[in-house]
């Protein structure tokens, strides 16, 4: 897969296949778009490719949106890397590309910088200056540029739709296992790991705390999950606690991990973590010797769920 920041950078002898979307979690039911756009190609010896954008358009046009996404781009590209696409064009969203009309868009972008001869789409899909235009609107303009336009059935885009909106319902109620099942693979995690205060290793787990820098990334809910990073090419298994750590006092959100078997100095690291399993709420204990009970039969739960489902 070869990437491509933003459509002017993009370069290609053959004509492209494209399909055109945000591709968040690129679950099970982008997957089937994903499958058809790359078979679409094969099959008309054109290249395939996937036109989205960042950021997302609501963080530039609502500044006041929340939102919240399944992956940072950065993951998004890590995912796609896998799927077999010829190109991955992430063209920068800014106020400016959002006024361009309909057909500046097709005939600017999508014809003379990406040579497009056949596009994948939604059968909702809208685009152009105020979301105007629609699949139609392409149809018209393909008999005009020289395209064909193949629509996306109503039920795909739906299962698309409602699988994304139960992937965050469920983060969001710290539901992994669920969301896992959606995406077809772990929910994952990534960051950096930085200094916390310590506290971990005084009750006898000395935790990696995770640093995240992208503010729109959708962090579960707070409770003990476990978890599972590849550090130096090695499987490590471990319980993650996301929350603000209030039997100790604590009042900001942390993300830290006691990865089990490991003896490592971690700082400064750059991690890729996934979820795995929920363990339980975080919970404001009477003392630390309850916190410290609680800890070893998390543990114990969490080693016996690696061993059903992960022992080799």
């Amino acid at each position: 897969m070869k990437e491509h920041l933003g459509a002017y950078t993009f370069k290609s002898e053959f004509p492209t296949v494209i399909t055109i979307g945000t591709f968040d979690g690129v679950h099970a039911g982008h997957q089937k778009i994903i499958e058809k756009l790359v078979n679409t190609a094969k099959l008309s010896n054109m290249e395939s490719a996937i036109l989205t954008f960042f950021p997302h358009p609501r963080m530039v046009l609502q500044k006041e949106s929340d939102i919240k996404l399944i992956n940072t781009i950065d993951e998004r590209k890590e995912i796609l890397s896998d799927s077999g696409i010829d190109h991955l064009i992430i063209h920068p969203f800014t106020h400016q590309f959002s006024r361009l009309t309909a057909q500046e868009f097709v005939r600017d972008i999508l014809v003379n910088k990406l040579n497009a001869k056949k596009i994948i789409i939604g059968y909702d899909h809208r685009f152009g200056r105020n979301r105007t235009a629609d699949i139609n609107t392409l149809k018209e303009f393909g008999k005009e540029y020289d395209f064909e336009v193949e629509e996306i059935g109503k039920q795909e885009i739906e299962d698309v739709a409602v699988s994304s909106t139960k992937i965050r319902k469920a983060l969001m109620e710290g539901k992994v296992e669920k969301a896992n099942r959606f995406l077809k693979k772990p929910f994952m995690l990534n960051g950096t790991v930085v200094r916390g205060k310590g506290l971990g290793k005084g009750f006898g787990y000395p935790t990696a705390n995770l640093k995240i820098e992208e503010n729109y990334k959708l962090i579960p809910k707070n409770g003990v999950y476990i978890a599972r990073a590849i550090i130096d090419e090695i499987p490590y298994f471990g319980m993650m606690n996301i929350g603000t750590n209030p039997t100790v006092g604590g009042t900001e959100q942390t993300i830290e991990t006691y990865f089990f078997l490991l003896d490592q100095d971690l700082y400064g690291q750059k991690l890729e973590i996934q979820l795995l399993a929920r363990i339980r709420d975080e919970k404001n204990f009477d003392s630390i010797d309850a916190l410290k009970i609680a800890m070893k039969q998390d543990e114990a739960f969490s080693s016996q769920f690696i061993k059903d489902n992960y022992a080799e």
